[in-house]
């Protein structure tokens, strides 16, 4: 068992909430955590993958009502689109009794706006919290090399040898391509999403080239702008945006494409070791979405990750901006020796950032001049927890 940190945050949210929906990819702790939840109060859990548990919805009207002081946990929900109006009947007889929260957690594969009328349905009646893999908030120190080739996914990250974790990972990508993504309705080719998403991974970390993939595929750029937002959907691909700041210059406005997990990309591109990975050409590129991956997960929801590159080589790898408008600029590189670029400078001369960090793997934070700190992921993404915290 991890500590999960997104357990504090389902916890406050079912609080107040008479639903929350708890998204992340398959496997990645959901209904683990759920279960823990659970354990906390009276509560009943159904499988909508399991056929037992879907004829116990048969009249799901009179199933909720048989369990009204009871917090009922649904997995895999997006299985059963047509759920949805009736919990939000029976949210709204609740409520009128006198129960305003707690009544339902909702574990779905998939963003919750992919899931046929989910937002209309509840609207005003469910928040969202999102379980991503592993962060090295999570896993201890002596892991996080593990965390970087392996990926956050629990039983990747756990398996007894880099052999058997690439394995689970291959596994975890074929049955996404075979059996989860047909079951959401999309007509789409498997062995064209593979290549599509191998792509992603080759090009992990650059900005979106739709033409040049659509022609690599032999399909269209609208359909591979398609493809890329049903990853998106299912929370495996990460779209940065660029910064919306208006300066006057001339910047790169397609965003950048990051498959999320950094394990994900290792195995789609037959990395099956940390030797392996440092011989790849894909390592460097790979080290900054694994560090985007760990620093968003840090901030949390409310945090407005972009990134900057304007076309005379000004550039910061990754924006946070908060509520309130506190901005932080983070250049991240794979070197014990970090200098700062001159496309850094320039780019935090154009932005005016409250603070800028230079993400290495160093022990200890340092300042690299009077603006500019550097400090390893692990530390800068703690700073962002903790800022994240104070509101």
């Amino acid at each position: 068992m991890f500590a999960r940190r997104q357990a504090v945050v389902t916890r406050q949210l079912l609080a107040e909430f008479p639903a929350v929906a708890l998204t992340g990819p398959r496997q990645v702790g959901k209904t683990t955590l759920a279960l823990e939840l659970g354990r906390e109060q009276p509560s009943t859990y159904l499988d909508l993958e399991s056929p037992r548990d879907l004829a116990r919805l048969s009249e799901p009207e009179l199933y909720f009502d048989e369990h009204p002081d009871q917090l009922v946990i649904l997995d895999e929900v997006q299985r059963v689109p047509d759920l949805f109006p009736v919990l939000r009947g029976t949210i709204d007889r609740r409520r009128r009794s006198g129960s305003s929260a707690g009544h339902f957690l909702l574990l779905g594969s998939a963003s919750i706006d992919l899931i046929a009328g989910a937002s209309e349905s509840l609207a005003g009646r469910l928040a969202v919290a999102e379980l991503a893999p592993l962060s090295m908030l999570e896993v201890p120190g002596t892991g996080h090399r593990d965390l970087w080739v392996r990926g956050g996914f629990p039983d990747s990250l756990t398996a007894g040898s880099d052999a058997a974790s690439v394995r689970w990972r291959q596994a975890f990508i074929s049955t996404y391509l075979e059996r989860d993504i047909p079951s959401l309705g999309p007509r789409v080719p498997g062995e064209t999403l593979r290549r599509l998403w191998t792509m992603l991974a080759h090009r992990q970390g650059s900005p979106l080239n739709a033409a040049q993939l659509a022609a690599g595929l032999g399909v269209s750029g609208s359909t591979v702008a398609r493809y890329i937002d049903l990853l998106v959907d299912l929370l495996l691909v990460r779209r940065l945006e660029p910064s919306a700041s208006n300066l006057g210059k001339r910047l790169v406005r397609s965003p950048k494409v990051y498959v999320r997990d950094a394990g994900l990309v290792h195995a789609l591109l037959g990395i099956d070791d940390f030797d392996a990975l440092l011989s790849h050409p894909v390592a460097g590129m790979s080290w900054e979405g694994f560090v985007v991956q760990q620093l968003v997960q840090a901030a949390g929801g409310l945090v407005d990750a972009t990134y900057y590159r304007a076309t005379g080589g000004a550039k910061i790898d990754l924006v946070l901006t908060w509520p309130g408008g506190e901005r932080w600029a983070v250049e991240i590189k794979r070197t014990a020796t970090p200098k700062v670029s001159r496309g850094f400078r320039s780019a935090s001369d154009d932005l005016g950032p409250d603070r800028s960090f230079f993400a290495c793997p160093v022990d200890e934070p340092f300042p690299l001049s009077d603006a500019v700190t550097a400090i390893g992921p692990s530390a800068l993404a703690e700073l962002a927890a903790q800022r994240t915290a104070t509101g």
